[in-house]
């Protein structure tokens, strides 16, 4: 069943990111074409794989970002599609990848494309992706947005190395764990969000309040996407209950877990994630720690606290309808429930 944790929404409201798709949509429209048309290739199993991932129901958030950020900024060429268009190409790039390092063979809900195509195809296509990235990077002739996406590539590879490094390892702390999504995740929501006022030639104090948002949105989305692993709404977003529990995904819940646990509950979470060795009840014992130890609470009051830091990065702004959807996606990404 999982822990079950109440997502508040504030004045009474589900929290939904409909301004933020409102104010973008046309731009979405030409980010979508813009998808379409970089991912074709006359190899046919590169838009096919591409493609089945690219229309798996994401929300695509990122570029969305990137867009919402342009525009507030006034911006009002094309190179923000460019930018939009790459970002969202590094995100399916680093799916791609993921679902290789971690052998996940589902991804909202659907097969991934790994157990479709083979590992080998999904690497090489994810490395296509990251060229046409680099290509469309280029073709704004921006250098400042070059060294913040490239940059970011960088980090994102160097987080891979960092959980790879941490995988089944119970002895990993907080600080570590903060390390790897900070890298894995945090700094593409950065990049992605930055690249939108440097596109629309801010000032800098504006580009690195702009960063500072998306970084710190992107650390609190990670602690909510962990902490709904081990959460009776995870089956809400098309995949399985305990799917980190089973591949041995060392997460924040399971971190607290261990710190705060007897010598006896210690033991349990090396057996079953260090060594690999599960059994039909277990996953419900882990359930049954994380209550005990408020793991999960826990996990979401440190996504808050980072959605805090985000909404006080947006002080500078005056207030706007892009301001108020920027917000609103804070409290999207903490609540949601999709």
């Amino acid at each position: 069943m999982g822990v079950v944790v109440a997502f508040e929404a504030s004045e009474g409201r589900e929290p939904n990111i409909n301004r933020l798709i409102t104010l973008v949509e046309q731009d979405m429209e030409r980010v979508n074409e813009a998808i379409l048309a970089h991912a074709h290739s006359h190899v046919e199993m590169i838009p096919e794989l591409a493609g089945h991932l690219v229309n798996s129901g994401g929300k695509r958030l990122r570029p969305m970002l990137t867009i919402a950020a342009a525009q507030m900024g006034g911006y009002e060429g094309l190179h923000h599609i460019r930018l939009a268009t790459a970002v969202e190409f590094m995100h399916t790039a680093t799916l791609l990848h993921d679902d290789v390092v971690d052998e996940s063979d589902l991804r909202r809900g659907r097969k991934t494309a790994r157990l479709i195509w083979g590992n080998q195809a999904s690497v090489l296509v994810g490395d296509y992706l990251l060229g046409q990235a680099f290509k469309m990077m280029v073709e704004t002739k921006s250098l400042e947005a070059l060294r913040i996406l490239s940059g970011a590539a960088a980090v994102i590879a160097e987080g891979e190395v960092l959980q790879l490094a941490a995988s089944n390892d119970t002895t990993t702390t907080e600080d570590a764990y903060l390390e790897v999504i900070g890298a894995k995740t945090a700094a593409l929501f950065a990049a992605a969000s930055e690249v939108g006022a440097v596109v629309a030639d801010r000032p800098q104090d504006e580009q690195a309040a702009l960063s500072s948002y998306g970084r710190n949105l992107g650390v609190a989305f990670q602690l909510v996407d962990d902490a709904l692993d081990y959460s009776g709404k995870q089956s809400l977003l098309g995949k399985t209950v305990g799917d980190d529990f089973r591949e041995g995904k060392i997460t924040l819940p399971v971190v607290l877990s261990y710190r705060r646990g007897s010598q006896d509950e210690r033991e349990f979470w090396k057996r079953t994630l260090e060594n690999g060795e599960q059994s039909d009840d277990d996953l419900q014992i882990a359930f049954a720690l994380m209550e005990k130890h408020q793991a999960i609470v826990d996990t979401i009051d440190r996504a808050r606290h980072y959605g805090a830091i985000a909404r006080d990065a947006l002080a500078i702004f005056p207030e706007s309808e892009h301001k108020t959807a920027l917000l609103e996606a804070i409290e999207f990404c903490i609540s949601r429930v999709h």
